[in-house]
């Protein structure tokens, strides 16, 4: 025998030893998982072993909304989906690294083992990457540029007075609406500044499905957001992206595989909302998880004016339309009538109820009814009226709606609404929003009693203390105003002496204008995202600019309105124009006290209010007077070309899980992944991140998300986090045109990958 016969003999040998091995292998990892009648269990391989950290899905149409289940691999390539009900699916893999797999039919009662097919190269792998990953690839300008010269000079908006503005008007210019990054973005058909304009400038007809009749709002929005850039430099960049991609570029990093806990995580879903933009969902009260144990999930949309209602134990749904004469009455609308109506916002209150923003109309009056006057009196004329008196003319309201009863009804309200709260002790629920002037509520008990609008809602200007001395979180509930509000600074005085309610600065004229040391000093900005202080019944509001964007915490004191205070916190000033985060919108407050604030910058900011040595006086009017109070973590994911600061994600709104609903423990901070398929939870205690993504449908665009306990008695199959795609146009999902819409998304973490 030749020595080369041998060494191939010997090889061939080995080969099939090792094949042999390695089949006994896979058969002994797939004999280890347990089989259960209520699940489907079996082990992943490719041509290169157990494939790890990929995601087994099983999607069925046999109920009465679609059902799409998914799990994550164990290091041995097992995998068990939990908790099906009966009926035939269709079982597959994805995971970063491979191309889909053929899809298998199974039924709960029966595992199968799943084959695995490796990518062919890095651009196939590459097309199931989140938004994130792609977007990264996208180069804004340097920051030497700025501040912009102009179309005569280098094509930036003279606005832009730096490159984080920049990148503010990128991330919340785009982003709050939809991915960015996804195949609907990043590739086009006539790659073009030309061509980026013409596709800006499309909207959907009047009476859209998704849309109603706002197609021509968002087009006429985006041209208008192009133009703030210095619109021929917009466009650029965005070609440039689009241009690279088509050229072959592709994302610097692979996203990594889940990893730890990521692997027991179990997602559910179902399609709701007859294909309609969600725009925010609730499960639960937020003071009490098991509030609404096994009962409805209610979502809005605005667009259309419905509440959706999905009943997850059956996958049942039931879609309202309504109309409100606030303080008048109310009536649920037959299926086929379009209501005139722009809900925004939904949450439940101790009784279960669901309260929500309306920022429409009012509407037609109801048979036999008078429409609600114009101007309302009680804005004026109550004692918050009295004290500081708003138009009476926002025309929106609050409607609580009573899913037993099948009733609705209607607050009118004097400032604007946006986001709502219920307070630590469930008898106000608070307001963002405010007209950018106020922080307003309803006294949820008084309403109750007397339905007497006047003594039920409520509302006080953002006042600081700026006339006091120094004083540290300990006492700062004690605060004092002073209750004349002619002895108060205004606005643009507050903005000359440096605070420029996040806009950089007043104008050359306000800045001569000194801030009277011996007043206090009252402030305006958009409120918007809103949580509730359960430490000491405060709340904490995103003053959402959009640029720097900082935190707001509010006090009513003992004896509102007399009694309010407000206390501005921004991000420490890293130089000129220049912050240490931006575009906040989400806040979130932990049992502790400690705000958590998302920021589209792709950050997640922690503030420590009691931290803070100085808390009154002239210098708070900046809000840089507590830079000991703040920390800033970069979400996962790459940055964005050219920027070292955050990441190419954007985070919408954020929620703390003050009661471990989740399973990662209470006071667990939780970002939303608008833009990479995902929820990031953060652990404050070892800084690192756990990245819960949804990899199927891609699209996942979520806003924010809550949880609730159903049945503890169950473990972790008792209690689950909620949240729902919520992207504008729906079609960006992965199934385009064709795709069926929205998700709800059920998130639940067990103790281990194969636990049933």
């Amino acid at each position: 025998m030749n020595k080369q016969f041998a060494r191939a003999l010997f090889a061939s040998t080995c080969f099939m030893a090792a094949t042999v091995a390695s089949q006994a292998s896979y058969a002994a990892a797939a004999a280890s998982v347990p089989t259960y009648a209520d699940a489907i269990g079996g082990v992943v391989t490719s041509s290169k072993g157990p494939e790890a950290g990929v995601w087994v899905i099983a999607e069925t149409n046999d109920l009465p909304t679609r059902l799409i289940k998914i799990v994550v691999t164990d290091d041995q390539g097992r995998y068990l989906l939990p908790e099906l009900p009966k009926a035939k699916y269709r079982v597959w893999v994805r995971g970063y690294g491979l191309v889909d797999s053929k899809q298998v039919d199974g039924t709960p009662g029966k595992n199968i083992n799943l084959t695995a097919t490796i990518a062919p190269d890095a651009k196939t792998a590459a097309q199931i990457y989140p938004a994130n990953y792609w977007y990264a690839l996208i180069e804004p300008p340097k920051e030497n540029e700025f501040p912009g010269t102009g179309p005569k000079g280098n094509g930036i908006s003279p606005t832009m007075q730096s490159q984080q503005q920049w990148m503010s008007h990128m991330k919340d210019g785009c982003i709050q609406c939809h991915q960015f990054g996804d195949k609907n973005t990043r590739t086009l058909i006539d790659n073009s500044p030309e061509g980026w304009a013409e596709r800006i400038s499309k909207a959907r007809p009047d009476g859209d499905h998704v849309l109603g009749d706002h197609g021509k709002d968002f087009a006429n929005d985006m041209n208008n957001r192009m133009t703030m850039y210095g619109r021929q430099r917009g466009l650029g960049m965005f070609t440039d992206w689009t241009q690279k991609i088509a050229k072959g570029a592709l994302p610097k990093e692979a996203p990594p595989r889940p990893a730890g806990l990521e692997r027991n995580l179990v997602l559910t879903s179902w399609d709701w909302s007859n294909g309609r933009y969600v725009h925010d969902s609730v499960s639960s009260d937020r003071h009490n998880p098991a509030s609404n144990a096994n009962g409805p999930i209610y979502g809005v949309i605005g667009m259309g004016g419905y509440i959706e209602i999905l009943y997850p134990d059956t996958g049942k749904q039931e879609e309202l339309g309504y109309k409100v004469i606030p303080n008048v009455g109310g009536e649920i609308l037959p299926a086929n009538q379009v209501p005139d109506a722009f809900p925004h916002n939904p949450m439940l209150d101790k009784k279960n109820r669901l309260w929500i923003t309306d920022l429409g109309r009012y509407g037609a009056p109801l048979p036999n009814q008078k429409p609600f006057p114009d101007n309302l009196a009680f804005c004026t004329d109550s004692t918050y009226g009295k004290y500081f008196p708003l138009p009476g003319k926002a025309r929106t309201m609050t409607l609580v709606y009573d899913n037993t009863k099948k009733s609705i009804e209607g607050i009118p309200m004097c400032a604007g609404t946006h986001h709502l709260m219920a307070s630590a002790d469930s008898k106000w629920m608070y307001f963002s929003g405010g007209s950018n002037k106020v922080v307003s509520w309803v006294d949820m008990d008084t309403w109750d009693a007397s339905h007497d609008v006047a003594k039920s809602v409520g509302w006080c200007p953002m006042v600081l203390d700026t006339n006091g001395t120094k004083q540290t979180a300990a006492a700062a509930d004690e605060v004092t105003i002073t209750p004349d509000n002619k002895q108060w600074n205004e606005p643009a005085v507050a903005r000359a002496a440096g605070s420029s309610d996040g806009e950089g600065g007043g104008t050359a004229a306000e800045v001569k204008v000194a801030l009277d040391l011996k007043k206090d000093t009252r402030v305006e900005g958009f409120l918007y995202g809103v949580d509730t202080d359960v430490k000491t019944n405060g709340m904490w509001f995103a003053k959402h600019s959009p640029f720097p964007a900082g935190a707001v915490y509010f006090h009513p004191g003992s004896n509102p309105p007399t009694t309010c205070h407000t206390e501005l916190y921004l991000p420490p000033k890293l130089g000129d124009n220049k912050y240490a985060a931006f575009n906040g919108r989400g806040i979130s407050a932990d049992s502790k006290g400690v705000a958590w604030i998302a920021y589209g910058s792709g950050q997640f900011g922690r503030f420590d209010r009691s931290k803070c040595k100085v808390m009154r006086g002239p210098t708070i009017a900046e809000g840089q007077q507590c830079p000991e109070g703040w920390s800033f973590y970069d979400s996962p994911g790459p940055k964005l070309t050219g920027v070292n600061m955050g990441s190419a994600d954007h985070h919408y709104l954020d929620w703390v899980d003050l009661h471990d609903t989740l399973g990662l423990g209470k006071d667990t901070p939780i970002l939303a992944g608008s833009n990479s398929d995902s929820l990031l939870a953060f652990n404050d205690a070892d800084k690192k991140w756990t990245v819960l993504r949804v990899p199927y449908p891609m699209g996942f665009h979520t806003r924010g998300m809550d949880g609730r306990f159903d049945d503890l008695s169950k473990g972790w199959k008792g209690k689950a986090l909620f949240a729902t795609y919520a992207s504008q146009p729906v079609w960006h999902q992965e199934g385009g045109e064709d795709a069926s819409g929205p998700q709800m998304v059920k998130f639940q973490m067990r103790p281990d990958p194969l636990a049933n």
